[in-house]
């Protein structure tokens, strides 16, 4: 008993992993502390083992979060925003393997819980549009923020009562495309539709609710933000590449490339891009990529070809 007094006198409680050395009240041998456990360095002595910290959560001033520990995160990709409970099937929170009884009851009680899982139809409609969002954003392989931006643009759309009369899939599919639009995610719109499940009409008619009614900070598209996609689908070297970007940039300059398609004015100067260093390309698949008509793949390529001069000059 003298010597744990003696041992806690000692201890440095703000240092949980070294103590001054002391002698061993065994062999007077050298005291040391690792992960808690205080012991003799000599014989192996232990003379403390698990200290229970009472610190708590380390907490920074400058931060202004809450960092308690009461699970993940609140999201805005969930109906429930990841505040529900989901009931296991044939373990416990320790990993055990569960009886057959328990697996029945367990069972009859996910059975209620997914009946009474949505509190109104709005609810279960919120929860078909996180849903949707979900697969259309993994099918994009856009970031989780997309995610999470597209879910609570749906949220605010079902709010301002903008779904009654549409398409839930449309409004998911619509959504994530204004988040690519207000964002850096450069896809367009027959990108979405390709792994949509609704048609394209549907879609374009959501996106425009969408934005005359909630009022989207969708910025113009330049075309040179389309060329590196167009470029990699056309597997042509980085310095054709380039110089498409540059004339991309010399038409946007020249007020050239306003009022018309991005995606097929970069088409265009993709091609003659192409054409310029000598590599031969298939316009029916450049177009295709563009989601654009050959003819309009033409249509910039003439305009873009025949406006170089005035811009060299």
């Amino acid at each position: 008993m003298a010597t744990r007094e003696f041992f806690e006198r000692d201890f440095d409680e703000q240092h949980d992993n070294s103590i001054s050395a002391d002698d061993c009240p065994e062999c007077e041998g050298r005291l040391t502390t690792d992960d808690g456990e205080t012991r003799c360095t000599d014989c192996g002595l232990v003379i403390e083992a698990c200290r229970v910290n009472r610190r708590g959560p380390l907490t920074f001033d400058e931060d202004d979060t809450n960092r308690e520990r009461t699970g993940a995160p609140i999201t805005e990709a969930r109906h429930d925003r990841g505040l529900s409970t989901e009931i296991g099937y044939k373990r416990d929170g320790k990993g055990n393997q569960l009886s057959s009884e328990k697996r029945r009851r367990l069972g009859r009680l996910r059975r209620e819980h997914t009946r009474a899982k949505w509190q109104s139809k709005a609810e279960r409609n919120l929860a078909h549009g996180c849903t949707e969002i979900a697969r259309i954003v993994g099918a994009l392989d856009l970031e989780r923020d997309h995610r999470e931006q597209a879910s609570a643009l749906f949220r605010s759309a079902q709010s301002a009562d903008l779904l009654p009369g549409r398409s839930i899939e449309a409004f998911a599919a619509a959504t994530v495309y204004a988040v690519c639009r207000c964002s850096n995610a450069t896809r367009t719109l027959g990108e979405v539709v390709s792994v949509a499940q609704c048609p394209r009409e549907k879609i374009t008619n959501a996106y425009t609710v969408c934005n005359d009614e909630l009022g989207l900070p969708a910025p113009p598209q330049r075309p040179r933000e389309f060329i590196p996609g167009l470029a990699s689908a056309m597997d042509v070297p980085p310095e054709t590449e380039r110089h498409a970007r540059s004339l991309a940039e010399q038409a946007w300059a020249a007020e050239v490339s306003v009022g018309v398609h991005p995606p097929g004015f970069a088409a265009g100067c993709l091609e003659v891009a192409c054409h310029n260093h000598g590599i031969d390309i298939i316009q029916q698949k450049l177009a295709n990529e563009a989601d654009v008509s050959p003819v309009t793949v033409r249509a910039h390529r003439d305009t873009v070809a025949d406006s170089r001069e005035a811009w060299s000059g």
